[in-house]
C-alpha cells in the first residue's frame, strides 16, 4: 500500500481545474495526457435545483498496481520506501500495456514523448518534503495530501468544521 493517500473534500470542490493545469504545467506535459482529471458527476435535481460534484481523480498508487504487474519491460515500478507508482521513461518501450491494464486509466500516452505518462505523487516534490503540485494550488484546499494514517484526522476535522456550521 501506498504510504502516502491524496483525499478530495468533494463538497469543495468547484471545478476550476487549477489542479490539471498545474500538473500538466509541473510535468511540462503537452496537450493530450491528463495526469490528474476532474470529473463531473451530474448534474442532478436536489432540492427541485440542479446540482453536480466534482470528483478528483488522480492514480490511486494501488497495493498491488496491474500496471507494474503487466509492463513487460520493468519502465513500471513501485517504489519500496513509499508505494508511488512511476513510470521509468529510459526504460518504457511505449508498448501501452500499463494503459491497457489499469482499471482507473490512470497511465496516459503522450504522442509526444511516445512513452506512457502518469501521476506520480510529484514524487520529485515529496522526496524534498513539499505536496503535490495539484495540492498546493487547490484554490477551495479540498485536495488534503499525506500519509495514509493521517487522512482520517484530516477527514475528522473538516467534518466537524461542516457539522459545526449547521
Amino acid at each position: 500500500m501506498s504510504k502516502y493517500y491524496l483525499f478530495q473534500d468533494v463538497k469543495n470542490c468547484i471545478n476550476c481545474r487549477s489542479c490539471e493545469v498545474t500538473c500538466k504545467s509541473n510535468k511540462n506535459l503537452p496537450p493530450g495526457p491528463r495526469l490528474c482529471e476532474v470529473i463531473a458527476v451530474g448534474p442532478s435535481l436536489i432540492g427541485g435545483l440542479p446540482r453536480a460534484a466534482y470528483t478528483f481523480m488522480p492514480c490511486f498508487h494501488c497495493e498491488d498496481p496491474w500496471c507494474v504487474a503487466a509492463c513487460p519491460t520493468g519502465a513500471m515500478q513501485k517504489r519500496q520506501k513509499d508505494g508511488i507508482v512511476f513510470v521509468d521513461h529510459s526504460v518504457c518501450v511505449g508498448c501501452k500495456t500499463c494503459m491497457s491494464a489499469c482499471p482507473w486509466g490512470a497511465p496516459q500516452w503522450s504522442e509526444e514523448m511516445g512513452k506512457v505518462v502518469k501521476c506520480d505523487y510529484c514524487k520529485d516534490r515529496i522526496d524534498q518534503g513539499l505536496d503535490p503540485a495539484c495540492v498546493t494550488v487547490c484554490t477551495t484546499h479540498c485536495l488534503h495530501f499525506g500519509r495514509a494514517n493521517d487522512i482520517p484526522a484530516v477527514r475528522r476535522k473538516r467534518h466537524a468544521l461542516a457539522t459545526a456550521s449547521l
